[in-house]
């Protein structure tokens, strides 16, 4: 089957609205601007794609201020890409610079932009991170006095919780793609088979199908189940009774899906197909919960009580998670977590289970949130496959 053909980006307006909604949100909290350094956040208000950010030599900086577009300072060698956006100010300078890395020229923004007693905001919480050196953000406060940097208040948060239709979209067909590559995976896992070459070539099977690239994939092999899902593939070959998972992350167009799927090389022990069972009745229980309203914690006991009967979970430590932009979002399914669902979310739901000491079993499905309920990104798997 030939890929389905892709819209890149969005339309202007997706961006203005984003920028919009975080003035709102800005205004509220009384702050004069968002300061913004990473990847996920300069291109969810500018569109601004690529691989460069592998590379961290360069820091990158897009300001948001509380009235008007965003403004782009960034190195120069970056300049016709971000041009290619909607943002029309774009201040450059020659990086790297081993004395003044652009630093001069965003403090000189602010200035032009925000009043004289500005209160510019970093996000600040969970799974955030400023992506610059700490000297140069000490240098930066200092620089720009009487102007003060602080917390974002929870506002970019707020804002990439919940996805657009178009957001949503992407990530259909990007769980499309990978779920293309995972029917194909008989053509290429056997008994036999090392499992490294098994992810070099599903690798190989998700971009024959339009991914962009394949940004993660874990898994494991063994028989009965497997002892992680993080550990690099080895050289082992697959033998009868294995269960081998492959769990992804590929993007499109800058969009991920997470999910995985098991599969049963010849015959498999019973006891593993009765725990795969339980972990697909666990992510029916997931979506059944998944409603406008509901927390992340109700999906975590909803799925626990399947699967331990309500004992607590496994050492994995969550049941899934948001997914968007980045492999993993806010928020964490788990009992300390009690964001509230809203219309436009997307989740994992990915419940553990184990089989024997030291086996596991994890099955992973990718969900949206409804105004009546959930609706399934991925086509939910009933069985294990068998190669």
């Amino acid at each position: 089957m030939s890929p389905l053909p892709v819209l890149r980006g969005f339309d202007v307006q997706e961006y203005k609205a984003r920028v919009a909604r975080a003035q709102s949100a800005m205004a509220s909290a009384q702050l004069d601007a968002l300061l913004l350094t990473t990847e996920p956040e300069l291109r969810y208000f500018t569109g601004f794609l690529t691989r460069f950010w592998e590379s961290p030599t360069r820091p990158w900086f897009l300001v948001v201020p509380a009235a008007g577009d965003p403004i782009a300072v960034i190195p120069s060698i970056g300049a016709h890409l971000m041009g290619q956006s909607w943002i029309d100010d774009i201040r450059t300078w020659r990086s790297p610079d081993l004395e003044d890395d652009g630093l001069s020229l965003l403090a000189e923004t602010l200035r032009d932009v925000l009043p004289a007693q500005a209160r510019i905001a970093i996000p600040d919480g969970h799974e955030t991170h400023v992506r610059m050196p700490w000297a140069d953000l000490q240098y930066l406060s200092q620089s720009v006095l009487p102007m003060v940097l602080t917390g974002d208040q929870g506002i970019l948060r707020a804002l990439r919780l919940v996805k657009s239709p178009a957001e949503i979209e992407k990530i259909r067909q990007t769980c499309g793609i990978a779920a293309r590559a995972f029917e194909r995976v008989p053509e290429i896992a056997s008994t036999g088979v090392e499992l490294s070459q098994v992810f070099r070539q599903f690798q190989c099977l998700c971009l024959q199908e339009g991914a962009d690239w394949v940004a993660y994939l874990a898994g494991g092999a063994g028989r009965g189940g497997y002892r992680d899902v993080i550990s690099p593939a080895g050289d082992i070959p697959l033998a009868k009774g294995d269960v081998l998972m492959l769990d992804t992350g590929v993007v499109l167009d800058g969009y991920f899906c997470d999910f995985d799927r098991n599969f049963a090389v010849g015959p498999v022990a019973q006891a593993s197909l009765d725990a795969h069972a339980r972990l697909i009745e666990a992510t029916h229980a997931g979506f059944a919960a998944a409603r406008p309203g509901a927390s992340a914690a109700d999906l975590f006991h909803a799925m626990d009580q399947v699967l331990t009967g309500g004992a607590g979970g496994s050492d994995a430590g969550r049941y899934g998670h948001g997914l968007g932009l980045q492999l993993t979002e806010w928020p964490s399914l788990i009992p300390g977590d009690h964001t509230r669902l809203e219309v436009g979310m997307v989740l994992t739901l990915e419940p553990g289970l184990q089989v024997a000491p030291g086996v596991t079993l994890v099955h992973e499905e990718n969900i949206h949130i409804t105004p009546t309920g959930a609706d399934w990104l991925t086509e939910p798997a009933k069985d294990m496959i068998r190669i």
